[in-house]
């Protein structure tokens, strides 16, 4: 199973600017902590220091001689875009500080308390960029590849990206890794392909870990391995990435690199096909129709392969199965198949 640059890269860039400050570290505290509450008495024995409240919401502590709180970023999560613009604005002024420049440059890509503008928000990745900051690097790669705030140049994008990916940035490395699998913007090499979904997957990205599955289990720039193409697979499919649900599945129904567990395969299966992935539709009906791994239900049965079979999922074996089957059984699984389909025809409401 390949993974397409273009589907793959398109998903990234959609999600990308969201995706640079989703990355930063949580360092942001409330402005106005509470002050340690007074005693509600003269006589009240006021609480030990060790008790003294923290601030709201989910922040980490914060040595005192550690890095400072990132206030504006902590606005900007709450979504108090304004008060977010002028803390960074501020911070910028005093510290020249690469990510408050980046934060100003997702304000102005995205119109969130500024009007939106491209060519500003460029402006401040750039600025972040130079001084090192490595989802400015990945914003302005996003930038060049849709051709915001200039022409599309996807040898620039590339360039950001590699600068990204050498800071471990996961959506760089992973969007790297597609155009040396592609082979058209550098020559093909599924070996550094296959380091840099590694340094993705390491990192949480789970289509980087589907993707570096799939080289494993085609041993494509890696020794095939089994083992830890499903592994990858595994983790993946936690994510909701429904082809790599689809493979581990496989894995587990058939005891393949990993202990057989049919029951855990069906689930998966009934899974990727309600997201209408025509594989998983197949074989949960073949499931279906033979009464191994689930009990046997010749209804659900040709519903699943009709409806895998117009999305181009031939299958003789089946087509004999509902050949042979009761007229009544058949007619409501094919009813229920129609039903199915003409619900996917519909216009998204």
């Amino acid at each position: 199973m390949s993974v397409p640059y273009a589907a793959g890269l398109a998903l990234a860039a959609s999600l990308a600017l969201t995706a640079c400050l989703a990355i930063l570290p949580d360092t942001a505290v409330a402005q106005n902590a509470p002050a340690h509450p007074a005693p509600k008495s003269a006589t009240a024995k006021p609480k030990p220091p060790a008790e003294k409240p923290a601030p709201p919401g989910p922040v980490p502590f914060l040595a005192t001689n550690g890095p400072q709180p990132d206030y504006a970023f902590g606005e900007y999560q709450r979504g108090h875009y304004l008060t977010a613009f002028g803390l960074a604005t501020k911070r910028v002024n005093e510290t020249s500080d690469p990510k408050s420049m980046t934060l100003l440059g997702e304000l102005y890509a995205n119109g969130l308390g500024v009007p939106q503008d491209d060519k500003k928000a460029a402006e401040w990745y750039k600025l972040a960029a130079s001084r090192g900051d490595r989802e400015a690097m990945f914003a302005l790669g996003m930038f060049d590849l849709a051709g915001r705030a200039g022409p599309r140049d996807r040898e620039a994008s590339a360039k950001w990206l590699a600068e990204a990916a050498k800071l471990g940035q996961p959506l760089a490395a992973y969007d790297l890794a597609l155009l040396y699998m592609e082979g058209q913007l550098f020559p093909q090499d599924f070996g550094r392909a296959a380091e840099l979904l590694r340094t993705a997957a390491q990192a949480g990205n789970a289509d980087a870990q589907y993707a570096l599955g799939t080289l494993y289990k085609t041993g494509r720039g890696v020794p095939q391995d089994t083992h830890e193409a499903v592994r990858l697979f595994g983790l993946a499919s936690l994510a909701d990435i429904t082809e790599a649900k689809v493979e581990y599945a496989i894995a587990l129904y058939n005891g393949d690199g990993v202990a057989k567990d049919q029951q855990s395969a069906v689930t998966l299966f009934h899974q990727a096909a309600l997201k209408n992935n025509p594989i998983a539709q197949n074989r949960l009906a073949h499931i279906l129709a033979s009464d191994q791994g689930a009990p046997a239900d010749p209804v659900a049965a040709v519903k699943w392969h009709l409806i895998s079979k117009a999305a181009g999922e031939t299958d003789l074996a089946l087509d004999d199965f509902m050949s042979k089957l009761d007229p009544d059984k058949r007619e409501a699984g094919e009813k229920a198949a129609k039903t199915w389909l003409a619900e996917l025809k519909k216009p998204p409401s």
